[in-house]
């Protein structure tokens, strides 16, 4: 599988993956704490539909390096910017699922949107997870944040197992297979334990004015019964920041939609880039 390798002054490798063809390029941008292998199912619908497909590990995930620092979203979105520059990618879409949604707004209120034909939002943490004194529609304090950094830290495999399951639930329960949260579980385990708990400390990163820089079309999806990133406290917020936005919310969906939901899901998708 192919690599590139990050510029500046400590360049880390990222595993990708690329379907190649002619199509419009759509990369696909992970959530925590899988990495690109958690769209596998996903990739064959979207490539049929005439995309290349292109999936990365963040950093300190999956199959890429695992440095010791840079999990702030200044540092993650220049790392998709090294990507976007390497593969030379005109007129795509970008995809942030949860965190990916971080490293996709960073990255327009950095580098703006000249590559970019569109964007899709996806369970996102965006537009701002934290509470404060001019943020009080957000989710929990910043506080909060910091303590379940701790508790990953503490406990990563315990952690994970706890979260995974939350993932991929709402509030009547698990919405898919065991067997598919155990190869979620797997996936997990694969992320470093010190990257996964500083990367946690970065959902609370307010991102309003990054989104507020989205001036392409952009879809937004999410469940209703997302258990990890409440629906009120991010996705529904964004109409309000991105003028013309479209936002897909998913009856019953719980965070881990592009599996619990994945016909719906991939059809939403599809049905955006075709329109671009």
């Amino acid at each position: 599988m192919p690599d590139i390798t990050t510029t500046g002054d400590r360049p880390v490798t990222l595993h990708y993956t690329d379907t190649g063809g002619g199509g419009r390029a759509i990369v696909l941008i992970h959530g925590w704490p899988l990495s690109g292998e958690a769209f596998r199912t996903n990739i064959p619908a979207l490539s049929a539909a005439g995309l290349r497909v292109i999936t990365y590990d963040r950093r300190g995930f999956g199959q890429s390096d695992k440095p010791s620092g840079g999990y702030d979203f200044d540092t993650l979105s220049a790392d998709l910017a090294d990507l976007m520059s390497a593969l030379d990618l005109q007129d795509a879409v970008l995809l942030g699922f949860s965190m990916g949604g971080g490293e996709v707004a960073r990255y327009i209120g950095t580098h703006g949107t000249g590559r970019l034909a569109g964007v899709v939002l996806s369970s996102s943490i965006c537009p701002a997870l934290a509470v404060t004194d001019d943020n009080p529609d957000g989710a929990m304090p910043v506080e909060a944040f910091q303590d379940m950094a701790r508790q990953c830290a503490a406990d990563h495999p315990g952690f994970l197992d706890q979260f995974t399951t939350a993932f991929f639930s709402n509030e009547d329960g698990l919405t898919v297979s065991e067997a598919t949260r155990q190869e979620a579980l797997a996936i997990a385990l694969q992320s470093d334990p010190g990257a996964a708990s500083m990367t946690i400390e970065a959902w609370a990163t307010d991102l309003r004015d990054d989104c507020a820089a989205i001036d392409v079309p952009l879809l937004v999806l999410h469940g209703d019964g997302d258990q990890n990133v409440p629906l009120a406290a991010s996705s529904q917020r964004l109409p309000e920041l991105v003028s013309g936005s479209s936002l897909h919310i998913v009856a019953g969906g719980p965070h881990g939609l592009n599996l619990s939901h994945q016909a719906e899901w991939e059809q939403a998708v599809v049905e955006f880039v075709a329109g671009l």
